[in-house]
């Protein structure tokens, strides 16, 4: 009986042209091996499953190939090729850097860096998840790295880049992987099913590659999930099923909810997800990738997407600030929420707040309407002004310095003589000159 193996492993591309994507990647280190440009150290990130130790093996195995191809593609029937697929090769020594990631791990390296290849090539030494290093191993490996043997290549692969010290980044060739789009995990995916001789259809593939995150990893492992289940044909619904989504009438059903503001319905939905043992953040993550799809049709007006029909004919209810709302709210259950216990209120909680999205007024909205009322009465408003606080008494010796001097006498008396002399002239009915003046 035949081993076993997972799609993954049984599927990994054994030549550059079986590469999902990364094309100029691909296309650059083919031309340094045609060029004969090979560097001492090579660096390799990106998200999981993206491909990061798939292509540090195949330009080892191209580089210790004897027969290569023209065109820098491994021949695959060598003998080094052979021991490579096979996974017996001493000439390629790979290393976890979680497990392995002190300063001694590091000193065996160092010590055993300059015995020569068994087959005559290339001596390589392949470091997965070389960010859990410690400082101490870095700084071991800083020597060797800038002036290995000729003979020897690194190869280095990580998920956190920006962990690995700046001078170990300075002296590697770096690459960064895209995560994967959906197209070229789509064509993967076609392919694998073709040479297992199972049929599908195209929206079970596209809900798959959809699901994966630009992981082809993950997708090949969802597919072989399908596999076990027995499905023949592989069907969207029935992928749905199995994977424990909801199915896209739920969803349709919400945006009747909410066109209606139907908040009994919230009682039927919150049951419905609880009921199906949804997680909650696989059901934020599905109603977040809903909303996402009625945003980019009122932007874009273009979907890809099977059930385009269906969002098209609802997507008319929504507005791009009711669905922003909606996409803010789910942002923040995601980050609040606790996953660990969920009761059947916080369900019914979450659709009631999803059916109430129309008749929330967000603050853009409260303003732009103020604005238009201002318009109609004829002018903005006088602004309210604060009623000014009386100053506090000053205190008695800043009183005393503040309190005018008394009148001198002269001036009180010359004040008198000019009333009466004015008094004088009205009763008189004449005008008395001032001779004081």
């Amino acid at each position: 009986m035949e081993k076993y193996q997972i799609i993954p492993r049984r599927f990994r591309p054994k030549s550059f042209s079986e590469v999902a994507g990364h094309e100029p990647i691909v296309t650059t280190l083919k031309n340094a091996l045609a060029l004969n440009r090979v560097s001492q150290a090579y660096l390799f990130c990106g998200s999981r499953g993206t491909g990061k130790t798939t292509l540090a093996r195949l330009f080892a195995k191209a580089l210790n190939c004897t027969a290569r191809k023209e065109d820098g593609e491994p021949c695959n029937s060598c003998r080094s090729c052979d021991s490579i697929n096979e996974g017996r090769s001493l000439d390629i020594i790979e290393i976890d850097g979680a497990s392995n990631r002190g300063i001694d791990d590091i000193r065996q390296i160092n010590e055993t860096v300059g015995y020569a290849s068994a087959e005559g090539g290339k001596k390589i030494y392949i470091i997965d998840e070389v960010h859990m290093l410690t400082k101490e191993a870095f700084n071991a490996l800083l020597k060797t790295l800038e002036e290995p043997p000729q003979n020897v290549v690194f190869f280095f692969a990580t998920t956190e880049p920006h962990k690995v010290l700046p001078t170990i980044l300075s002296r590697c060739q770096r690459f960064d992987l895209q995560r994967l789009p959906l197209k070229p995990i789509r064509a993967k995916l076609s392919t694998i099913c073709n040479a297992l001789e199972l049929s599908y259809e195209d929206e079970a593939l596209e809900l798959i590659a959809t699901l994966s995150d630009g992981s082809l990893r993950d997708a090949e492992n969802l597919l072989d999930k399908l596999i076990c289940s027995g499905l023949s044909p592989l069907t969207a619904p029935a992928a749905r099923e199995i994977l424990g989504l909801q199915p896209t009438a739920f969803f349709f059903s919400l945006d009747e909810a909410i066109g209606a503001s139907a908040l009994k319905q919230a009682l039927t939905l919150g049951n419905e997800l609880f009921d199906r043992g949804t997680d909650l953040t696989t059901a934020l993550n599905a109603l977040l990738d809903h909303f996402r799809n009625h945003l980019v049709l009122l932007l874009d007006g273009t979907l890809a997407h099977p059930e385009k029909a269906l969002y098209q004919k609802h997507n008319a209810q929504y507005t791009k600030d009711q669905c922003l709302y909606i996409l803010d709210l789910l942002i923040q259950w995601q980050q609040s929420g606790n996953s660990s216990f969920l009761s059947r209120a916080h369900f019914e909680i979450l659709m009631t707040q999803l059916i109430r999205s129309r008749q929330t007024t967000t603050i853009d909205q409260l303003v732009l309407s103020l604005q238009e009322l201002e318009k109609k009465i004829g002018g903005a408003p006088e602004p309210v002004r604060k009623e000014e606080e009386p100053p506090p008494p000053p205190k008695k010796e800043e009183a005393k310095k503040a309190s005018p001097p008394p009148p001198q006498k002269e001036e009180l008396h010359s004040s008198r003589h000019d009333t009466i002399m004015r008094f004088a002239a009205v009763e008189l009915e004449g005008t008395i000159v001032n001779k004081r003046s």
